[in-house]
This record gives structure tokens, sequence and C-alpha cells, in this order.
């Protein structure tokens, strides 16, 4: 069938579109590089002409709170009426677990926005919940740093390799519309903090991580399990050690 990847060239998107071709389907990855804007609406209808699935898998590439809001409400909506005029029948979308619980966040507020919006447009659906990616762990430190100290709140977390993501959310896509959400998360579970350190560890990076319960994360206070799925979660296989061995070569 054909899948139109939305964010097709980003880090997630490209191993989806990948593993979709690998079986046997016509994946088109879409992004402003392959002249498709869902911000603008460019590219859409010629894009979505013949496809099955949407799966939309793009980030705001700012997480300032009016910003990213405006990013995921008005191209998912754009995505929708593009849906709908094209009769696409499943719309897969990426978000994060802990979204509906981290209302603190700029970020977070305009995931829900989005899950809302898929939810209340007809469309048929699924949403896919995954837990932090362990190619994020420089990220988040650089976010949390000052000087050469690194702040995080000591909170649970069960991150997951960007590959393993990809292959969650493709297999989601070649199914039925979930009509719902579904949780995947990786095999083990840290505190942020240790994580983080163990990440930094593993590049000799020398800066200094330390527990701080009131550190924030994309503007969010965390208690202990807002970041831990459900116990319906799905659990990849890939662990950390596994992925910074594989990420050295």
């Amino acid at each position: 069938m054909k899948i139109v990847v939305i964010g097709g060239s980003g880090l997630i998107g490209s191993k989806v579109v990948a593993k979709l071709t690998a079986q046997g389907h016509e994946a088109v990855a879409a992004s402003p590089k392959s002249g498709v804007n869902t911000l603008t609406g460019e590219g859409l209808a010629e894009a979505l002409a013949g496809a099955s699935v949407v799966l939309d898998v793009s980030n705001s590439p700012s997480f300032e709170a009016d910003a990213v809001m405006d990013f995921f409400t008005t191209s998912t909506r754009n995505l929708l009426d593009a849906e709908k005029a094209a009769s696409v029948n499943h719309h897969v979308a990426l978000s994060v677990v802990g979204t509906e619980r981290l209302a603190d966040s700029g970020y977070f507020r305009a995931k829900v926005a989005q899950e809302r919006l898929i939810e209340e447009s007809g469309v048929p659906y699924s949403i896919v919940h995954a837990t932090q990616f362990y190619e994020f762990v420089n990220s988040i430190a650089d976010a949390a740093t000052v000087g050469t100290t690194v702040r995080l709140a000591p909170v649970k977390i069960e991150p997951m390799a960007a590959d393993d993501v990809a292959t969650a959310v493709a297999s989601v896509s070649v199914g039925e519309p979930l009509n719902g959400r579904r949780e995947i998360v990786g095999p083990e579970q840290f505190r942020l903090d240790e994580l983080i350190r163990r990440g930094l560890a593993a590049h000799d990076d020398p800066r200094e991580v330390i527990a701080d319960p009131d550190a924030t994360y994309f503007g969010a206070r965390l208690s202990d399990s807002e970041l831990i799925p459900g116990d319906d979660a799905i659990r990849s296989d890939t662990t950390f050690e596994d992925w910074l061995s594989a990420s050295a070569r």
C-alpha cells in the first residue's frame, strides 16, 4: 500500500520509510525537503493522492510554547483536511508517553491539542506513545546544563532506541486503526539522572550530573512516575548498553 510518512527525512521517519519499503510498501518520505509543507499545505494534495495511510512523525522546530502549539495544531488540521479530501483511511501519529500528565510544559500541551484534533477528526486513527529515545541523551543533558553541571530530576524513565520506535510505528501503520493509543517502551528502567550520567560517561563527557527534584523536563516539574507507561505497554528489545556499543562502532 502507499504510506505517506510526514517527517520522513528525520530520525524516526527515515528509518520508518526504509522498513516499510523493505516490506514492499510504497513509502513516501514527505517533508519540506521534498516539497511538502504541512504548515502551509503546500504539496499535501499531490503527496497524499492514492495513499491508504498517513504516518505523522514530524516535530516542531521550536519548543517555545506559542510556536510549538501553532506547529502541531496548524499542521495537524491541514494534514487531516488533506486526508479527508484524498480518502485516506488511517492516520497514525507518534506522540510521547506521559503527554497528558505534563500540562506544565508548553510542548506537551501542544501534543495534547494535536491528539485531540486527531480524535475528533473522524479519520480512523492510531496514536503511538513512545518513551524518550536513547539518541536524545545528549540533547537532554544540554538543555539541563549550566556551566559544567547538569541538573535532572531523579524520576523513573524507560527509554528506547529510535530503531525500535520506527519498527513499532511501522507495524501500527500497516495494521487496522486502533482508534486509540498504544504505548511502546524500552526494556529497562532508569532514573533520569542515572541514564544521562551513563550516557555522558560513555562519551567521556566530563559534565557532572546532579539529581535535583526541582529540575524541570521540557518546562514541566516531574513526579516519580509521570514518564512511566501503563501495564499494557509493549516492550522493545534493545538495551541502553547494546545501543551504546552499536553507536560507538
